[in-house]
């Protein structure tokens, strides 16, 4: 009688994001990449393959080098063989093609200096899928990669079907894609050893070749919620390890170059764009429809693009070539990293920390490449493009200090402020939107039992931290700087805070008009002159008003002056109350280095009380003549003058997201609208001019 037989092909994917702090990088190596390896030593049996993002392979060269040599000692034994991927994680399709290239190209130069191999196959980032991948893959030289089931099932297949490999080929050059069972994710580590193997004894066939394929992320092997006790503590891993040597008859564990070396493909196949199941739930279908839902996660990847732009423009100068990878393609590989484009069971987007590391590393990308555009001399430049490609022109106003880029179809605001001595956007915020599972806040949740296995990242009962279920606010406009309010009578900082309040004008996220965008004598700094024809609607009455603002920045200095002419066109006389608004951050709401200073008509600095300095503070300051947001920890400050005194309200821009640890409020920006009251005649005009000064600090003085 034949014994029936199964291949398992294994793979593990190990990353952290670039930016992530180091204590996650430190545990997650002592208490998962560090010990599955370690496992994997005490198991000869186990052939498995692995792939490591390349900001873990940095972090290990400096803080954990012993693993180099474990896994040099799996590779001589031909336990393991290695994957590449992007060196950065990147989404592959959605960076330029060079890009690509360059990041593949540096993984596996990575992988073949450091233990002299050569990777054939690829983890793709979230296993996101595009029909264009065969090419760039084929053309970097690898043979294989791992996509979902779902992706296949989508064309029409049925999951008993998905045994072995499928071939594809765009243009002519080939893939392997082999289909990673979800049935296995959901199963491995978070149930017991030995449904695993009935699982597998289910797919064992007397055919030869018959294979299963599991692949998914290594941190769930200690790193995900519960399952560090789980998988060392209580032995699954060792039981599981254990169980596949101990059944070797017929569940015959293979590489996956062994495989292809070995069977033939299974079949032809065209597969859409897509990713796993679960993410195409938050995307609606996939990955760049984050970019439609969050448009800060769209200004970002723009703004990778324009950067790309700028570096490849600046390396098609260099005389010189470069051997390796040029510092200015590093910084851009950085800022291309997936994990803060888009939000899913972790942090994502919602984490400031991430997305800013994203925005410091283009910018240094940026710094380099505008030091061989421009040498070390002062210059600045303006742009009318459609740089976030809604059809729509923005105006980017550059210098050697500061990037300022105007929205001018979305208010005519500020949507990005980069310091560029410090890589900081400062203008990097988050508006907060409702998401799917918000509605899971209004539910009694309470702890559940501590079951004997812990659960799915996906099948997780999510927890009420707190009271969040009552911070729940929704923005119908972008958090940027420079948005024009028209409130109405009784208005409070409390209705604008929660943004449940009545917008008396039809200015904030309406479309300006460019007036004119000059050059100042001499090139010394460049003019941005806007317009909206608009109306206030005051006790039931619309009244005509147009506003002309108009935004100049010096060659020399990160500084943008705001000019504001407010006209009352109506034949009536009107009373108004204008706001500025103003997004800005500084990462932390609640660092005692981070705060508010003000200063009144007396020239003297105020400082709240105790919490009311940090940019986490809610409250109001009356007859402000300069306001300054400082960041004593990164040395720099952003101060307002205002040249007529204004009342200023203030507050922290908080989200209410998922993660792997539940339901968390988190900290996007601190929102500052200074406002004043202002009485027009007819045809006349009021003036309010604003300047807002990047670098230099008050001086905190006794009052």
């Amino acid at each position: 009688m034949q014994v029936k037989k199964v291949n398992l092909l294994f793979a593990v994917h190990n990353h952290q994001p670039v930016g992530n702090f180091d204590h996650v990088f430190k545990e997650a190596t002592e208490k998962c990449y560090l010990p599955f390896i370690e496992a994997l030593e005490n198991h000869p049996g186990v052939r498995i393959s692995l792939h490591y993002s390349g900001p873990l392979w940095e972090w290990f060269m400096e803080r954990a080098p012993e693993i180099f040599s474990k896994i040099q000692g799996l590779l001589n034994r031909g336990q393991i063989e290695l994957l590449a991927g992007g060196f950065y994680e990147p989404i592959l399709h959605a960076i330029p093609y060079r890009d690509a290239m360059g990041q593949i190209e540096m993984a596996k130069r990575f992988v073949g200096e450091k233990f002299k191999y050569n990777p054939e196959g690829i983890w793709l980032a979230e296993r996101v899928w595009d029909p264009a991948l065969p090419r760039l893959l084929s053309e970097a030289g690898i043979r294989y990669t791992f996509v979902d089931d779902h992706h296949f099932t989508c064309t029409g297949l049925k999951a008993e079907e998905l045994s072995g490999y499928y071939v594809t080929e765009r243009e002519g050059y080939p893939l392997y894609l082999f289909p990673i069972s979800k049935r296995l994710r959901y199963m491995i580590p978070f149930h017991q050893v030995e449904e695993t193997i009935e699982y597998l004894q289910g797919m064992a066939t007397v055919e030869e070749g018959v294979a299963v394929t599991y692949g998914d992320d290594g941190e769930k092997f200690g790193m995900w919620p519960g399952t560090y006790i789980w998988v060392y503590e209580k032995g699954w891993l060792e039981d599981f390890f254990g169980a596949l040597e101990e059944n070797k008859d017929w569940i015959n564990m293979i590489t996956f170059s062994e495989y292809i070396d070995r069977y033939a493909p299974t079949g032809r196949i065209y597969l859409p764009s897509s990713s796993y199941e679960e993410m195409m739930e938050w995307a609606g279908g996939m990955w760049e429809n984050f970019l439609v839902k969050y448009p800060e996660a769209n200004n970002m990847h723009k703004k990778m693009l324009y950067v790309s732009g700028l570096v490849d423009e600046a390396e098609a100068r260099k005389k010189d070539a470069i051997s390796g990878t040029s510092p200015a393609l590093v910084e851009l590989y950085k800022g291309q990293c997936n994990c803060a484009y888009w939000h899913g069971i972790f942090g994502g987007l919602y984490l400031g920390h991430l997305r800013h590391a994203v925005y410091e590393h283009l910018i240094n990308a940026e710094n380099i490449a505008d030091k061989e555009m421009h040498g070390t001399s002062e210059w600045i430049k303006g742009e009318r493009i459609d740089f976030d490609k809604d059809g729509y022109d923005e105006v980017l106003i550059s210098n050697k200090k500061i990037n300022a880029y105007f929205d001018v179809d979305h208010g005519g605001a500020l949507f990005e402020l980069d310091y560029k001595p410090k890589s900081f956007n400062l203008a990097d915020t988050l508006s907060r939107k409702k998401e799917a599972y918000h509605h899971k806040l209004k539910e009694n949740l309470t702890p559940e039992h501590e079951e004997e296995e812990p659960s799915s990242i996906h099948e997780m009962k999510k927890m009420k931290k707190g009271d969040l279920g009552d911070q729940l606010f929704y923005d119908w406009y972008g958090r940027y700087s420079f948005l024009d309010h028209f409130l109405g009578d009784g208005t409070t900082l409390e209705d604008f805070r929660r943004c449940q309040y009545g917008e008396a004008g039809n200015f904030v996220n309406q479309p300006y008009e460019i007036s004119g965008i000059d050059s100042n004598g001499e090139n010394k700094g460049i003019r941005l002159r806007l317009k909206r024809e608009g109306s206030v609607c005051l006790e039931g009455k619309g009244q005509e008003i147009e506003i002309r603002k108009t935004f100049f920045i010096p060659r020399d200095f990160a500084v943008i002056q705001a000019t504001y002419e407010i006209l009352n066109k109506d034949r009536q006389k009107t009373d108004l109350w204008f706001g500025i608004e103003f997004n800005l951050t500084f990462l932390s709401g609640d660092d005692p280095e981070k705060y508010y200073l003000f200063r009144g008509r007396d020239g003297l600095p105020r400082r709240g009380k105790g919490q009311g300095e940090c940019l986490s503070s809610a409250g109001e300051m009356e007859d402000v003549k300069t306001l300054q947001m400082r960041d004593d920890r990164s040395g720099f400050a952003v101060t307002f003058d205002f040249e007529h005194p204004a009342r200023i309200w203030r507050f922290p821009l908080e989200t209410v997201s998922q993660s792997e640890e539940g339901f968390e409020k988190t900290y996007q920006g601190s929102v500052i609208l200074a406002h004043w009251k202002l009485n027009l005649s007819s045809q006349k005009s009021g003036r309010i001019f604003v300047k807002m000064d990047i670098g230099k600090k008050v001086e905190d003085k006794k009052q």
